[in-house]
């Protein structure tokens, strides 16, 4: 006190002033540090010690209040913290955290704004002296204590880095101090910070924690150190996947675990032998939470085996431990969250766990996780009672097809007996009046397995004994302990009601009405009804999905119960956020929601016969209207699919036309090629026929003559294709005049297509007579070749033997050159008439599919008229049956929202 009132502006006046002398800045600090500093260090008997503690922690408080009165303060100390001499900043250190512990708020807020600030504090895990980076570690721990901006900037100043090497180098979960440090700034750090959760799982962090759980087979004698450190490191798994995270973000992590081998590491230390009992159960947590809610996780945990001879399922040992009343409470209440977690969400595991309980597939020879369920559901042990009541209602819950399954299963209660069905025990049990615990896990098992199954109604209303048992319960005025029991049962009671569907002509929902009215009255009724969500221990169980009680005699409510409590009540929009969680914690506020909204169950108590009759009657319509609509809804989805299958094939039928064209065009290119060649020849024959004139043309000899005769016989070959070719081409010009006559004719959107393609086939036509006419020219003029050479005057001079030869072999080859051309002229035009043919049979194929596109869209419009009529009536008989709603008194949707809601859903169709 008297040295921190007197020194206190002399101490900081030396840190501003002598920044030169390092060992007085070094005494400076100390001294600071011992005035704010709340260490008792000399040991003190109990009494004067918890006083001379409460007074020194005023003091901190005090003397750190008057320290950072002046933010500068704080500044100056973070500048004195970049010198490197260990005098300063070993002690500086020490003062900060020491300032961070009496007055954390406040110092983070300047440390926050000053530049740079964290930033100089995270050098201090890069410093090679030991002690300085260990206390750089406490240092941050008590910067990143409930400061959400802080910890992003320390995680993005590559903290989860600085911090995974230092846990590797100290020997991980084998390491001392330091690996426990570092363990609880990453936990601060990612402890309710999404943004820090995303990025250490980007940054592929979660791999490195694989090594962490990597623990021999010798387990005997564990240090305190390492359970602490293995401890803190399952906690730090569990942060990633927690329930209270956003899914998405909790799928992601828990699927990383599983590829990484994280899941499998985890599921060792599960199976394996001398773990300490607070690590196992920790475990079993941990476990739990990385496999809740994600098919592949559960699917592996399924396949676990422990190492046994023979070996069972993981499940199997576990449930054995959940049903023994020898084993640790804590350890009890972790399998059970393990095997909810296991059911959670996973359908096909629900199947697997109630087969196991079906006749057909029961082994003697091996004990199966729903003979152990069963073995703990009729002990006499009243928490190995609720435990299995509680996971035999997570077998069923959401899952109808396992609640009638569940009914096929009978129970050997003794020798000479008849067996007797699983839910006729379970009543019977309830009326042998044993402990609360053990009738209140019976009765959220019955509500969950009947809640939405009328077949199990029917099955619990079939036992003569179950009603009067009930109603005997409810109207009775019992203590305080049982006041819980009379609610469960009202509940029980209600949910026959609601799910009643009348296949009892004793107990209809008419009839059980009555009941209550004489026997306990309505008012009695929804009083005990809301027993439930009076009693304190319904809202702890409603915050989270862990079963975590202070002792076994607290262990009443089951999360997953409230919220069906919840649903029934009505209360389930009022109470729950977006993610599902609780919101309101007081009792006092739900008991106010509870007699407001007094919910479905206190609806289908106050209800009448004939109200009931007359929503019937227009649910009925309701769903008729909804079937009418789903079925032209599905007739106008085939006819779409329909007119897009013709659209299709007209752009088929478009490209084979585009085809077409482009082969056409290619014969006419190679035509002018032939065209080009013959004028060339022709010139040639001309310039040569010139010549040989001058000389006189006396080659008219055997040879000749019979070159003569062939050239005559293939003109007159030619002459005969000729006139066939005309002959097909008048018979193809018919056949496309009738075509042009059709397609004038023709009306609708191929129409156009169809008169393109015939102008198309007219000039292809065109191109093929001017083709003839080249031809007719080529023979003419071929003819009168010859004629010229026959009719050569005679008086010319024979010419000599050397030049006769050598112009009878030009006029060979010249022959033969000409013979040639005629054949490629020949190919050509047989080519040309196949793609004739060809694009006759196109129009032909396109005119049928356009005559079928007529009749289909007529028809599709006469459905449609006819569908618009039926949808007209229909909203007409909506109307009426609202305006009957409503003059009932009961609440109906407007029908602006209605209509918008159709139109919603005919926009999606259309798209």
């Amino acid at each position: 006190m008297e040295v921190g009132t007197q020194a206190m502006d002399h101490l900081i006046n030396i840190l501003q002033t002598d920044r030169s002398d390092s060992e007085i800045l070094g005494y400076a600090l100390d001294t600071l540090y011992n005035v704010i500093s709340n260490d008792e260090e000399e040991e003190q008997d109990e009494s004067e010690d918890e006083n001379a503690q409460k007074q020194a922690d005023d003091l901190g408080t005090q003397f750190t209040e008057t320290f950072i009165q002046d933010p500068e303060h704080i500044t100056l100390l973070l500048t004195l913290l970049e010198e490197f001499d260990f005098h300063v900043r070993w002690p500086g250190v020490k003062l900060l955290t020491a300032l961070l512990k009496n007055q954390g708020v406040q110092v983070q807020g300047i440390i926050l704004v000053s530049p740079m600030g964290v930033s100089r504090l995270m050098d201090l895990l890069a410093d090679s002296r030991e002690v300085i980076r260990n206390d750089g570690l406490l240092l941050l721990q008590q910067l990143t204590k409930g400061n959400a901006a802080i910890q992003k900037i320390v995680a993005f100043e590559n903290a989860f880095e600085r911090l995974l090497d230092i846990i590797t180098e100290e020997g991980s979960s084998d390491g001392g101090i330091v690996v426990e440090d570092c363990l609880l700034l990453l936990l601060n750090l990612l402890k309710n910070n999404s943004s820090n959760q995303n990025f250490f799982k980007e940054g592929s962090y979660i791999q490195r924690m694989k090594p962490w759980f990597e623990v021999g087979d010798d387990n005997s004698g564990w240090s305190a150190q390492k359970v602490t450190n293995l401890h803190l490191m399952l906690q730090l798994v569990r942060v990633m996947v927690s329930p209270v995270n956003s899914p998405g973000a909790t799928a992601s992590c828990q699927k990383c675990m599983y590829q990484c081998g994280l899941l499998q590491q985890l599921c060792t230390i599960l199976m394996a032998t001398g773990v300490p009992a607070d690590i196992l159960t920790e475990t079993i947590n941990t476990v739990s939470e990385v496999i809740r809610g994600s098919q592949v996780n559960q699917d592996y945990f399924a396949s676990v085996n422990a190492p046994s001879n023979p070996p069972r399922p993981a499940i199997v040992v576990l449930l054995m431990s959940m049903v023994n009343e020898r084993q640790p409470f804590v350890l009890r209440c972790a399998v059970l969250y393990c095997f909810q977690c296991f059911l959670f969400k996973n359908q096909k595991g629900q199947g697997e766990i109630v087969a196991t309980l079906l006749p057909s597939t029961i082994d003697a020879n091996s004990i199966s996780a729903g003979q152990l369920l069963c073995g703990g559901l009729f002990s006499a042990d009243s928490l190995s009672n609720w435990c299995a009541a509680v996971a035999l209602a997570h077998t069923l819950q959401d899952n109808l097809t396992q609640k009638e399954q569940l009914l096929r299963v009978q129970l050997a209660t003794s020798l000479g007996k008849p067996p007797v069905s699983l839910l006729q025990q379970c009543t019977n049990i309830l009326s042998q009046g044993s402990k609360v615990q053990t009738r209140v896990g019976l009765l959220m098992l019955l509500c969950t397995w009947i809640s939405n199954c009328p077949i199990a109604v029917t099955h619990f209303l079939h036992n003569q004994e179950n009603v009067p048992f009930l109603t005997a319960q409810i109207s009775e005025n019992l203590g305080e302990d049982e006041r819980l029991v009379q609610g469960l049962c009202a509940l029980l009671l209600g949910i026959c009601i609601y799910y009643n569907d009348n296949s009892l002509e004793n107990y209809t929902k008419e009839k059980l009405k009555q009941l209550i009215e004489k026997r306990i009255g309505k008012e009695n009724f929804v009083e005990k009804l809301g027993f439930i969500t009076k009693h304190e221990l319904y809202s702890r169980a409603a915050l989270k999905p862990q079963p975590v009680f202070p002792s076994p005699e607290q262990m009443l409510f089951d999360h997953e119960f409230t919220r069906l409590v919840k649903e029934l009540e009505g209360l389930s929009s009022l109470q729950t956020g977006p993610s599902g969680r609780f919101l309101f914690n007081q009792t006092e506020e739900m008991q106010i929601l509870f007699l407001l909204h007094t919910g479905l169950i206190t609806k289908a108590v106050h209800k009448s016969s004939e109200e009931e009759e007359k929503e019937e009657e227009v649910k009925k319509t309701l769903e008729q209207h909804d079937n009418i609509v789903t079925q032209y809804k599905e007739l106008i989805r085939e006819q779409d699919a329909q007119i897009q299958e013709l659209k299709e094939k007209v752009s088929s039928m478009t490209t084979q036309t585009e085809q077409l064209q482009a082969t056409v065009s290619q014969q006419q290119s190679q035509i002018q090629q032939h065209k080009d060649q013959y004028n060339i020849l022709k010139l040639k024959l001309g310039k040569e026929n010139q010549s040989q004139s001058s000389q006189g043309d006396t080659q008219v000899n055997g040879l000749q003559t019979e070159e003569l005769s062939q050239l005559r016989e293939e003109l007159e070959e030619l002459r005969r294709q000729q006139t066939l070719l005309q002959t097909q081409l008048s018979e193809k010009d018919a056949l496309i005049d009738s075509l042009k006559s059709a397609a004038k004719a023709a009306e609708g959107p191929a129409g156009s297509d169809n008169t393109e393609l015939l102008q198309e086939l007219e000039a292809l036509k065109n191109q093929v007579q001017t083709h003839l006419a080249e031809i007719g020219l080529l023979k003419a003029e071929r003819q009168e070749l010859l004629r010229r050479a026959e009719a050569g005057p005679s008086d010319t001079a024979p010419p000599s033997d050397g030049s006769s030869d050598a112009a009878k072999a030009e006029l060979e080859n010249r022959l033969a050159a000409q013979t040639a051309e005629m054949e490629q002229l020949k190919e050509s035009r047989s080519g040309l008439e196949q793609q004739l043919a060809a694009a006759t049979s196109t129009v032909a194929i396109l005119q049928t599919e356009k005559a079928k596109l007529q009749t289909e869209v007529q028809e599709s419009k006469k459905e449609q008229d006819d569908l618009l009529m039926l949808l007209a009536d229909q909203d007409q008989k909506i109307h009426s049956l609202k305006q009957r709603l409503k003059d009932l008194g009961e609440t109906v949707e407007d029908e602006d929202d209605l209509r918008d809601q159709t139109s919603d859903e005919d926009d999606e169709d259309e798209d």
